[in-house]
């Protein structure tokens, strides 16, 4: 069996087209995504489930950015690495209160 790789995202960024749409960009990840979840309840983190083995806390979330995010359904991600898109796919958003963040190895 394998074990959950919990890691924290030092640099993402969030972006909000007119109609209000969210976009996640991420450093790529060597594995796919599968049955992505962002989990979230309204603070200034959530947990990005990417499949099975990788969980990503994302920190500090733009204060701007929270109220969008409380409010979607789904969400585009981008995995890049330098200037190139390595994936691209969309991610199912679920609110939850009181959101408990886990303990993260040090590297």
């Amino acid at each position: 069996m394998k074990k959950t790789i919990i890691e924290q995202e030092k640099k993402y960024d969030i972006l909000k087209n007119a109609a209000g749409d969210l976009l996640f960009i991420i450093k790529a990840r060597l594995t796919n995504e599968e049955k992505p979840t962002i989990v979230y309840d309204g603070g200034e983190h959530a947990l990005f489930y990417r499949n099975k083995e990788n969980t990503i806390v994302l920190d500090y979330i733009n204060p701007n950015i929270r109220q969008h995010l409380e409010k979607a359904f789904k969400v585009l991600v981008v995995e890049a690495q330098d200037s190139s898109i390595i994936r691209e796919y969309f991610s199912d958003v679920k609110f939850e209160e009181n959101l408990s963040l886990p303990e993260i190895e040090a590297a």
